[in-house]
């Protein structure tokens, strides 16, 4: 204990933030069993309710909307988060020129490190339907202008997409250290047994990263009702509410902008609870078939 000292010290401050971030905002959770009055305090003389507001939630006409819109949004973006990464990295692995292979790393992991604030300003230029870069493309080849953010068809997709874009470069990374780990004696052998370059990926790579790609995967069903709130927020409009209103943005609009704290909170509960079955599934499942333990 002495001795890793210095490790704890260093630890502290993470500790005291979890701990009044996520433990001590906690006891908010009463809120959702009140008929809350800001003015009397979270443990003032409030009136319970029970589950009141649960029923009030799920009986407001546009909340199974919102829980659709939520699922869909994440589970594309979980299987796309999956799909694009391991494609890439397969391709850069591929990449022989080492300064090359930098280059197009470094150039896809830059936005993982911007925030969704920064990058709505320069989607929302590029996907502008008249002066945005994307729609002067494809004008050039005859396709009529897209508004990517203002049609409800078009809105989930590109929340997919640009997700997708900002967060697949982060992604490969674990890909491309899973690659390293596979015995380079295979790919000889399977050379000298007259093996071509797909057959060598299809038998040797894919299998010896399948563990880590499950992995992801099962780890990526806690965030099932996570469709990305800063992202949706920064770039969605009530004309696109009917597929790009998530749980998240529901909450949200609730809560600060209709002062209704009480179905805001329950609404939160409620994702937390679904949330956590998720996390309690995918650590089982992954301990199952990749033998994955947190503890």
């Amino acid at each position: 204990m002495l001795r890793e000292l210095p490790l704890y010290i260093m630890l502290l401050p993470a500790v005291v933030l979890v701990a009044i971030f996520s433990y001590g905002s906690m006891a908010g959770v009463i809120i959702a069993f009140q008929k809350f009055v800001p003015a009397k305090g979270m443990f003032g003389n409030q009136q319970w309710v029970g589950f009141q507001n649960f029923v009030t939630l799920f009986s407001m006409p546009n909340i199974g909307m919102v829980i659709r819109n939520t699922v869909i949004i994440a589970l594309c973006k979980m299987i796309a988060g999956v799909v694009v990464p391991v494609g890439f990295a397969l391709l850069l692995n591929e990449v022989r020129n080492h300064l090359t292979k930098r280059i197009f790393q470094t150039l896809v992991y830059l936005p993982h490190f911007l925030s969704w604030i920064i990058l709505s300003g320069i989607l929302l230029n590029l996907l502008s339907p008249n002066e945005g870069f994307v729609n002067i493309v494809l004008a050039k080849f005859g396709i009529e202008p897209i508004f990517f953010l203002g049609n409800p068809n078009v809105f989930p997709a590109t929340m997919v997409l640009t997700d997708i874009w900002k967060s697949f470069g982060f992604g490969s990374v674990i890909y491309l250290a899973a690659l390293t780990g596979i015995d380079p004696a295979l790919y000889e052998a399977a050379v000298i047994d007259g093996a071509n370059r797909w057959q060598q990926t299809k038998h040797i790579t894919l299998p010896g990263i399948s563990s880590m790609v499950v992995l992801m995967t099962v780890l990526g069903l806690a965030n099932i009702l996570n469709g990305g709130f800063d992202q949706i927020y920064n770039m969605y409009s009530p004309v696109v509410y009917s597929t790009g209103d998530i749980l998240d943005t529901f909450v949200f609009r609730l809560g600060i902008e209709q002062a209704q704290y009480a179905l805001s909170t329950a609404a939160g509960l409620f994702k937390s609870c679904v949330s956590l079955i998720f996390i309690v599934v995918s650590y089982y499942l992954a301990d199952k078939f990749t033998g994955y333990r947190v503890f």
